[in-house]
């Protein structure tokens, strides 16, 4: 939002645009991220539904996709993957939950 000076300001400090995390890179700060492996994945979208960001999605096979640009690595993806095709693992490294 650019600085606006008193007169430009909305009567009342009213919010005249609704805002929202859409447009930052709110996945930035994290210091684990999920490592998914396709292989155990069953597509039956428990990991989408529970992911309090919105930051995973459907590829056009069904295979779940993560937005790195919003996932935060709470976890939860793993916690509630019923085949443990999520595993989290630090940031920068290399996916070795899919070796294990």
């Amino acid at each position: 939002m650019a600085d606006r000076t008193a007169k430009e300001i909305e009567v009342g400090f009213i919010v005249d645009k609704p805002g929202g995390a859409k447009g930052y890179r709110t996945g930035d700060w994290r210091s684990m991220k999920p490592s998914y492996d396709k292989e155990r994945c069953i597509k039956c979208g428990v990991c989408y539904m529970f992911c309090p960001d919105a930051a995973i999605g459907f590829d056009s096979e069904g295979f779940i996709q993560i937005d790195e640009f919003y996932c935060k690595g709470c976890g939860i993806c793993s916690k509630e993957c019923v085949t443990g095709a999520f595993k989290m693992v630090p940031l920068g490294s290399e996916d070795k939950a899919k070796k294990k």
